[in-house]
């Protein structure tokens, strides 16, 4: 019975998802199908029904978004590798700014201990930062909450402002190959288990990771050619954003109430250096100031690479960028958390709504 309650929420919360995914991609909303499905669950969860996405379908959702960027990466890169260089610099710099300003403004002017602000700052490994809180390292309540509301709130405010920097050369150009649904299959059926594995391990993104570097390393060796479907690529959109709209429906509305100004300030400050630290790189590049804003926006790994994918930026800049991201957030998290020598200042468990778990 309960299995049975169970698939009837996950084909509810489906269905939902998708209603929300066609009704944004018809209207025309950037990224439609990850936003419309993400606010169609969340409504869905703010009247009170149930809402599940089952794991598999979240890891494949992800693992086809990781085959589709990776699909971009072939030889043709090569000459774009010095420009990216410059890029990827600059975008280590970016995170390390965006999270020295974000966790001293949450320290100093919200009054939130200094593990919680570094966890609630790490821009792109939501899951992670989670997991490190739930450990004991921080306000686990807190981290979930404010890296939600950054992640709702970059989900839908960066997809506008990307479009609005011009439709890229690469969607005016002609269609790509597609890729045979067998080799698709065959992509699928590897990647899964390695991704669930590498996950069991500690890898954040695990199974967009795992997508992005079999494809990447089929493509670009010319083992396969050609971009996953449109209609599966619809779908990896569609269940990603139902991903995140059941993570919304799992906030607590006073602690987010609570932390809404907090949050909304760090978001809005971490944005106006992404979009900053954007100018500067397309300026010594040349490089599409959109398609930096995607690789730069400080929001989830999995979400912003959709993002990209979606509005047509190039997809192997895109893989790079965010495949980059989670490797320097690996090292800078640790780092910072071990700067935390500042006691927690009283009354921060009020403002962050008490400890979590």
């Amino acid at each position: 019975m309960v299995a049975t309650e169970d698939w009837k929420t996950a084909g509810l919360t489906g269905l939902a998802a998708l209603a929300g995914a066609a009704s944004a991609a018809l209207v025309g909303v950037p990224a439609g199908a990850l936003v419309g499905a993400m606010l169609a669950v969340a409504v869905m969860a703010a009247l009170g029904r149930r809402v599940a996405v089952p794991p598999v379908a979240r890891d494949l959702a992800f693992l086809v978004i990781g085959i589709s960027l990776g699909a971009g990466i072939d030889a043709s890169v090569v000459p774009h590798l010095p420009g990216w260089s410059v890029s990827l610099l600059g975008l280590v710099v970016a995170l390390v700014a965006t999270m020295a300003a974000s966790s001293f403004l949450l320290l100093r002017v919200f009054g939130i201990d200094w593990q919680t602000a570094v966890l609630s700052s790490a821009p792109g490994t939501m899951s992670n930062a989670v997991a490190i809180a739930v450990e004991g390292r921080g306000d686990a309540s807190a981290v979930m909450i404010l890296q939600l509301m950054r992640l709702v709130i970059l989900v839908t405010l960066v997809p506008p402002i990307a479009a609005l920097q011009g439709v890229p050369e690469i969607a005016e150009g002609a269609a790509r190959p597609v890729m045979p649904l067998p080799t698709l299959a065959a992509l699928l059926a590897i990647g899964l288990p390695l991704g669930r594995f590498a996950g069991r391990h500690g890898i954040s993104a695990a199974c967009l990771l795992v997508g992005i570097l079999l494809s990447g390393i089929a493509h670009g060796t010319d083992l396969l050619q050609g971009a996953a479907p449109a209609w599966t690529i619809f779908l990896g959109f569609t269940a990603t954003g139902a991903v995140l709209g059941t993570r919304i429906g799992k906030v607590d509305p006073r602690s987010a109430l609570r932390l809404a100004g907090a949050g909304a300030v760090v978001v809005g400050m971490a944005l106006g250096m992404a979009f900053a630290f954007a100018l500067v790189i397309r300026a010594l590049t040349g490089i599409p100031l959109g398609q930096i804003l995607i690789a730069y926006a400080p929001g989830g790994v999995e979400a912003m690479a959709a993002i990209g994918l979606a509005l047509g930026y190039d997809p192997a800049f895109v893989a790079a960028h965010h495949f980059a991201r989670i490797l320097i957030l690996l090292v800078l998290v640790p780092v910072f958390l071990s700067l935390g020598a500042t006691p927690p200042r009283s009354g921060g468990d009020d403002r962050t709504g008490g400890r979590g778990g």
